[in-house]
């Protein structure tokens, strides 16, 4: 069989023939034969998409767009988080013990974390005395390892109990300061870790976190800081979810509305730079033009990043990526998107704030919160000839969707259309 998706999104097309399917009962056939790859979409959202490209591409006059998430909805996985945790292991840093300390702290408001945020003797974990033991962490890891102050190599540097210590406790602090601040305090604080790296530096960070993320298993690994190293903050547990997997149906969407005549952008909450990486990169087939990614930004000299959010522009979730869309799309082209795809809060806004909009797809992720709100308006409206939401099944254990609109969380094997 051939291979679908980034190397077949007009596979039926270039075969001399179309995908074609029955029309649904109550549903009008698409005007014309569009090559959206069948490959695993829900065969009622195929058809739907089928449709909206058929009747609204290669017109004349105005150009019609669609906008997408990128992390969990066109790849399997946060990419900014597989980053954090391959910047973590790889020690991929340019910071000195002072600056870094600096960093840790920046606009995170002092004292106690949620009550979720309990070390394994059950009292809530502050932000004193975590960052207190990550300063002590860091600057033995610093003094140590060859890539920043010493000479160790990275595998003598990350047997030490000192580093156990560092990731469990770093990555316990990225979920803390997100969960118990939100994420206009966790999402800018996250990428002031690559201040004093170059956009090049980050650039290739990004794609090694890629490739060795798109290698690796998909299993949720807890870490948990060593016994013998309680620090302040006492010993704490954190889950990571490892592997990242390409979307082969979100890739042959972007290719099938670019060659209708429908332009892709993408719209995401991690850093811009990070996420054009895997949405331009040739060998990751998405083929986004650069100048179509949009997300968050940091503060520059020349092309050295800066630990400073960029200056008047919006944080790109929930209602900044509708802010940043009317700003930098709508202001532009004098219309919203014909078509977003998010599957997540950060995602709310822009899947049901433009008129123009005919279809918000959304990753179903069983997720409760405004997203909930909106994937059960889509499950309310499975028999609708015109839905204005679609709801897309995904297994989370192999990261691939799956031809209906239930989803299957890691770890489970019940199918489920919305969040018990």
């Amino acid at each position: 069989m051939p291979r679908r998706g980034f190397l077949g999104g007009l596979l039926a097309a270039a075969a001399g023939g179309a995908l074609a399917t029955a029309p649904l009962a109550g549903h009008a056939a698409a005007p014309q034969a569009v090559g959206l790859d069948r490959a695993k979409w829900a065969p009622r959202n195929h058809e739907m998409v089928a449709q909206m490209i058929a009747l609204h591409g290669n017109k004349a006059g105005k150009r019609p767009y669609a906008v997408f998430d990128w992390d969990n909805t066109s790849i399997m996985n946060d990419c900014e988080e597989a980053l954090l945790m391959y910047q973590i292991n790889t020690l991929s840093f340019k910071l000195t013990p002072v600056e870094f300390a600096a960093i840790i702290r920046q606009n995170v408001p002092p004292g106690p974390f949620s009550k979720d945020f309990r070390n394994a003797a059950g009292n809530v974990v502050d932000l004193d005395s975590i960052c207190a033991d990550l300063d002590a962490d860091y600057a033995f890891l610093y003094a140590g390892y060859k890539g920043l102050g010493g000479s160790k190599s990275l595998e003598e540097i990350t047997a030490t109990v000192e580093f156990q210590d560092f990731r469990a406790k770093l990555y316990y602090l990225y979920e803390a300061v997100n969960d118990t601040h939100g994420v206009n305090v966790g999402y800018p604080w996250v990428i002031y870790f690559f201040a004093n790296m170059s956009v090049a530096d980050v650039s290739a960070l990004a794609e090694a976190s890629n490739d060795a993320a798109l290698g690796a298993a998909l299993a949720k690994i807890k870490y948990t800081s060593p016994a013998d190293r309680p620090g302040r903050a006492g010993v704490v547990s954190v889950t990571h979810f490892h592997g990242i997997r390409l979307c082969t149906e979100i890739g042959a969407m972007m290719d099938t509305l670019r060659s209708n005549g429908i332009d892709v952008y993408v719209c995401t909450a991690s850093l811009e730079d990070v996420v054009a990486v895997f949405a331009t990169h040739p060998k990751y087939g998405y083929n986004v033009p650069r100048e179509n990614v949009i997300g968050l930004r940091l503060e520059r000299n020349g092309e050295v990043y800066r630990n400073a959010y960029l200056k008047d522009w919006p944080l790109t979730w929930g209602p900044g990526k509708t802010v940043v869309i009317k700003r930098e799309l709508v202001a532009r082209k004098g219309y919203g998107p014909l078509f977003v795809a998010g599957d997540s809060d950060g995602d709310y806004d822009m899947l049901r704030d433009f008129p123009e909009t005919q279809y918000g797809l959304i990753v179903n992720r069983m997720k409760n919160g405004k997203i909930g709100e909106l994937s059960k308006l889509a499950a309310d409206q499975l028999q609708s000839g015109k839905p204005r939401f679609l709801l897309q099944g995904r297994q989370e254990s192999t990261g691939n969707w799956l031809p209906v609109e239930t989803s299957i969380k890691y770890g489970k094997t019940a199918p489920q259309l919305l969040t018990s």
